[in-house]
């Protein structure tokens, strides 16, 4: 066969692009391996069960030391008790946070697969995508963050893993350019009738099937929410809708980004709509077989290029 020096550049340039792509692209098989990992195993991953509890935080150690070097544990103490976040960082290290964040913990003795196992393998995924990602232009830092009590008891009160996080952070005077909660990203449900609101002439503009994922965010919050709202919309995949509203519509702060808020730090939330959507949420029916992982891969994938074109 002919020789030509240039094709074999344009086939070897192509090959290489490829290469490129596929590592920057959440794997469905990574996420439910993830998913499996955090919900199988002796005990549950509740406040009470601290053997249980810190198995999970180990594991998440684990697997963010196995991309970064930068992989560190976050230790608090509640009624004498000690809990961990478990975060990792990517970037420069002085810069403004990006911060994306996920609860570990569940309620009761659940497997807790979509609650919220799901947004915390969102997070391992995002890790590895992030640490095969060119960070020499980056004017940011992005930490990924695993925390511990979100649920109840300790939800609402400051002694939830992301108040101690983001107090930290507020003590230290450090700069936080805005926040992403994942809470629950692998339930979807394509009938009819299997989306449900808080309000119900919701319906009308948002549709009666829970074959979404949706962006919750503050009514007139700041420029990050927007942005990354953006930026999430224009990836594929899982077709997104946003929801903008006051806190006191339920739902609209039921989650981690709750606490960056009292700080006044832009923060959102990203969710497939909790029990207004998942009837296994907070049984023993949430496992990780109920989960669409081709769509939650689309969400990560969609995280991961608003967050990577936002601090680039």
């Amino acid at each position: 066969m002919f020789y030509c020096p240039f094709r074999f550049l344009l086939v070897a340039g192509l090959m290489l692009l490829h290469i490129t792509t596929t590592a920057t692209e959440a794997s469905e098989a990574a996420l439910r391996r993830h998913v499996i990992k955090l919900t199988t195993g002796k005990g549950y991953r509740n406040y009470r069960d601290t053997v249980a509890l810190n198995r999970t935080a180990a594991y998440i150690h684990k697997e963010f030391s196995e991309v970064t070097k930068e992989a560190y544990m976050q230790g608090f103490t509640v009624n004498a008790v000690r809990y961990y976040n478990v975060y990792a960082s990517f970037g420069p290290p002085n810069a403004p946070r990006v911060i994306i964040g996920a609860h570990y913990d569940v309620q009761g003795e659940k497997p807790g697969a979509d609650d919220n196992a799901s947004g915390v393998a969102g997070l391992l995924e995002l890790a590895r995508m992030l640490a095969e990602t060119d960070k020499s232009k980056w004017e940011m830092r992005v930490d990924l963050v695993a925390y511990s009590l979100e649920e109840p008891p300790y939800y609402g009160t400051k002694d939830m893993g992301s108040s101690i996080h983001a107090t930290a952070l507020f003590n230290n005077k450090t700069p936080v350019v805005g926040m992403v909660s994942l809470e629950m990203i692998g339930y979807y449900d394509d009938k009819k009738g299997s989306q449900h609101y808080p309000l119900g002439i919701m319906k009308l503009f948002y549709g009666s099937r829970g074959d979404y994922i949706t962006v919750v965010r503050k009514t007139f919050d700041k420029r990050f929410s927007r942005l990354f709202t953006r930026k999430f919309k224009n990836g594929g995949g899982v077709e997104v809708k946003v929801f903008k509203g006051p806190k006191w519509i339920p739902g609209v702060d039921f989650s981690d980004h709750r606490n960056y808020w009292q700080y006044k730090w832009p923060a959102l939330m990203i969710t497939d709509g909790a029990f207004y959507r998942n009837k296994n949420y907070h049984t023993e029916d949430d496992k990780p077989e109920t989960l669409d992982y081709l769509r939650m891969s689309s969400v990560v994938n969609r995280v991961y290029k608003a967050v990577v074109a936002i601090v680039g």
